[in-house]
């Protein structure tokens, strides 16, 4: 089969559920299958294994396809990269990542897999870590399937992409909230300044206010009424006090929609598809 032709697979993965989006590759590409399944996580095992095993569930009928996967802010690591006029190289560039990923996560890095973006040494650039036990098993079960593996995507990179054409060139601040955890994203100039990827234990309106207030003092900027652009597809009703100075800005609209396999309010607790291929 031409690899023109070949199904196009688009995967959300995370560690209490796996959304999968196949359609159809040609002149008239049509979505053939949207599938969303719930993975119950054992304690005495690593967070992946339970999407993971759901993930090789649902492909048990997918050969010969093409398949990209969003991985969830869960099991990534990001660090900014700030401009630096001196470095040159590719190798220059991974040492300087590495070096600023060890700042931040010590010797945790030893594990992980790190992937930097377009590097501009006027603008900098981000990295984002993997595990690498992770990124083997992802690599080996498309294999397995017969798989193509186009490529892994960290989620608040992937969801950057989507409606970075609307933001503020001069400053954005950018927060993604998913089940259990939010990132905040700072950039002025186009120029990344932090990313914060923090767990949620509490109430997330709480955590999220403290943690814009903490950014910004970190920032040394704050106007008196801040524009936060939001994506926040399973907090719906996602608010935070009047008079707090910060104003959350929906990013998703009609024009600009999330990607179908993105998270949604609409598939939690669905159960049907713990049992489908694709």
């Amino acid at each position: 089969m031409s690899q023109l032709w070949r199904d196009q697979l688009q995967v959300f993965f995370a560690p209490e559920r796996v959304n999968l989006v196949r359609s159809s590759r040609g002149y008239k590409p049509q979505n053939i299958a949207n599938i969303s399944a719930g993975c119950d996580r054992q304690p005495d095992r690593k967070h992946w294994e339970a999407p993971l095993q759901q993930l090789a569930t649902m492909l048990d009928s997918a050969e010969k396809t093409e398949m990209t996967i969003t991985i969830s802010n869960h099991f990534i690591r990001y660090a900014a990269l700030p401009p630096q006029d001196e470095i040159t190289t590719p190798d220059e560039l991974v040492a300087y990542a590495n070096f600023r990923m060890r700042e931040i996560y010590a010797e945790r890095v030893n594990d992980w897999i790190l992937s930097v973006s377009a590097w501009n040494p006027s603008s900098g650039a981000i990295c984002a870590a993997i595990s690498r036990d992770l990124l083997t098993q992802l690599q080996e079960l498309a294999e397995r399937h017969r798989i193509k593996l186009k490529g892994i995507v960290p989620y608040l990179v992937s969801a950057f992409d989507q409606w970075h054409k609307i933001f503020d060139d001069q400053r954005t601040c950018f927060v993604l909230v998913e089940t259990g955890r939010f990132c905040i994203a700072l950039l002025a100039d186009n120029i990344w300044h932090g990313i914060r990827n923090q767990r949620i234990l509490n109430k997330v309106e709480d955590e999220l206010l403290a943690a814009l207030d903490q950014e910004a003092i970190f920032s040394g900027h704050k106007e008196a009424v801040e524009e936060v652009r939001l994506f926040a597809p399973e907090h719906p009703g996602l608010s935070l006090p009047d008079n707090c100075g910060w104003k959350l800005v929906p990013v998703q609209n009609s024009e600009i929609p999330a990607p179908a396999y993105f998270p949604s309010v609409t598939t939690a607790g669905d159960s049907e598809a713990n049992s489908c291929a694709v």
